[in-house]
């Protein structure tokens, strides 16, 4: 049998990396990472008000020049052997677009607008907007937040539309629809941007815009028009349909073909956001709790749904029937910053240095601090007494998603020092995912396996070995470096036919796992203590009495 291949494309909140896998042998045989241009120069952010946009140019520059990088020095039978595409991006990362689903920011009157672009996941400008919806739908007739954990986030689809509209009439009298960012890259591939027509993703409606075949499609048009008249008319301009990602969106238009020297039979699959691919990769089965380990993390549970669909399970990050693998029931949680808080950390550290000796004092020190950091906080003793923090620089995602929350630091004093703190908010992002454990033990859904996928996961034997350690179950990894990207492929492999369905295609194509991290049993019960004063810690602060 002739071999095939297939592309994942994984969008990430720096940059896009593509990876060409040959879907009978998982065997990696091109990958290429592009980092974004204007992203990387922090234009179009304003940290200080939580608002975080990405320029359309750097996601097509990106899906470009990461395809034809990856295609380099393949064989041209492998080239001519490409049989399908798949997109996963971070999400919820929606956009307005015209009528013909170009996003405002491709035109010239809008080219340097923020509002026209598309707002990242962790712009948390609409916290107002999403405390409104809550407001709302907990008393509708109808609870539009039941399927999505019962709080609405500001990171989610109609809390960014809603406050996007309200502050620009520009954007507002211009916007035809909305599109998430893992439907508009894939219909860019398939030529058709229609925002009517193209295929919306399960996973992007189902967890992010409180879309469910129980509402016959996404919330009503007398609801939304109760939240802000301003939305009349514009449900009928999105959605009712949705599909799951071993489906295709269609053929590579003749245009990317070309451009990327690919045959002109491509077959693109239905997009889906990156932790749920990354799911995929990870060969994720019932009951396996993945987590995606980056800037943020996103954890990711599937089951059967005739054992657990009956649940309503409160503080997540929604429950959709095939958001991850068709057929089962896909559960999403995870934590607004992870990765973020060390690289906080971090800046707070070498930020000085910069101002006081020069950018090349501060850019040798950030490449070692981190390392440094690590491998002396995990000779340090596991004390009751040790400082303890929260998690929550960026907010809190899961569970009970409350993004006004603010990062807290406690039980320091004179002998506390950079090593110490550090080691206080790697076990902070610990407790966080501790939490998240706890919150779906208690909600009746069982965790039997933890798998870890991730730059951090990769990465960082210090802070797996401190989760292991803190949710007292061991954890396994991932061998992939390229979990999200691995997932794309295999979804790909399954929208073009060549596997029959996601299970087949993780079983020929998975990386398996090279390393397990198993709980020190001397610091299991220490860290219960610890977590317990964490857990106080947060209900102090969340109080909001200092």
């Amino acid at each position: 049998m002739q071999n095939q291949y297939v592309i994942g494309v994984d969008y990430g909140t720096d940059s896009v990396r593509a990876l060409i896998v040959n879907a009978h042998t998982g065997e990696a045989v091109g990958t290429n990472v592009f980092e974004y241009p204007r992203w990387k120069k922090g234009l179009y952010c304003e940290p200080a008000i939580s608002q975080f946009r990405q320029h359309p140019l750097d996601y097509l520059e990106g899906l470009e020049q990461s395809i034809k990088g990856a295609l380099v020095g393949v064989s041209e039978e492998i080239r001519q052997n490409i049989k399908g595409i798949s997109v996963d991006t971070t999400g919820s990362t929606p956009v307005a677009v015209n009528e013909d689903g170009i996003p405002l920011a491709l035109l010239p009157e809008f080219a340097d607008n923020p509002n026209g672009m598309f707002i990242l996941w962790k712009d948390h400008t609409g916290n107002a907007e999403a405390e409104e919806i809550n407001q709302l739908a907990h008393h509708w007739d109808v609870d539009y937040t039941k399927y999505v954990g019962g709080i609405y986030s500001s990171e989610w689809y109609w809390a960014k539309i809603l406050r996007t509209i309200r502050v620009d009439s520009q954007v507002r009298t211009h916007a035809f629809s909305w599109v998430e960012h893992c439907d508009w890259i894939s219909a860019v591939l398939t030529g058709n941007t229609n925002p009517l027509t193209l295929k919306r993703s399960r996973c992007a409606a189902g967890h992010k815009a409180m879309w469910n075949q129980e509402f016959h499609g996404l919330p009503s048009e007398e609801f939304l028009t109760k939240l802000d008249p301003n939305l009349a008319g514009l449900r009928q301009r999105l959605f009712k349909d949705t599909y799951t990602s071993d489906e295709a969106m269609g053929t590579i238009s003749s245009e990317w073909a070309q451009k990327l020297g690919i045959p002109s039979d491509v077959v693109i699959g239905v997009g889906a956001f990156d932790a749920h691919m990354g799911a995929v990769g990870a060969e994720i089965e019932p009951y396996t709790f993945v987590r995606v380990m980056g800037t943020s993390t996103c954890d990711m549970l599937i089951a059967p749904n005739h054992e657990i669909g009956h649940l309503l399970i409160r503080g997540i990050c929604g429950q959709v029937d095939g958001s991850i693998i068709p057929g089962m029931l896909g559960m999403e949680a995870g934590q607004s910053a992870f990765g973020d808080l060390y690289a906080w950390f971090q800046q707070v550290i070498v930020g000085p240095v910069r101002e006081i000796l020069g950018e090349e004092a501060a850019s040798a020190l950030s490449q070692k601090l981190i390392p440094y950091l690590s491998e002396q906080a995990a000779k340090l003793p596991v004390r009751e007494n040790d400082p303890v923090a929260l998690d929550w620089i960026n907010g809190r995602r899961t569970p009970d998603a409350n993004h006004t929350l603010k990062s807290t630091v406690s039980g320091m004093n004179l002998s506390t020092d950079a090593i110490k703190i550090f080691k206080a908010l790697v076990e902070a992002t610990a407790f966080g995912s501790r939490a998240i454990v706890e919150r779906f033990l208690q909600e009746g859904v069982p965790i039997k396996k933890v798998i870890g996928i991730g730059g951090v996961a990769k990465k960082s034997p210090f802070v797996m070995q401190t989760l292991a350690d803190v949710l007292n179950m061991p954890i396994k990894v991932a061998s992939s470096d390229q979990a999200c990207a691995l997932g794309a492929a295999m979804c790909a492999s399954v929208a073009a036919g060549i596997h029959p369905a996601m299970k087949a295609a993780q079983e020929a194509m998975g990386s398996g796992f090279d390393a397990e991290y198993h709980p020190n049993v001397d610091k299991v019960a220490v860290y219960q203590t610890l977590y317990r004063k964490y857990l106080a810690l947060g209900e102090f602060a969340e109080k909001g009495t200092f």
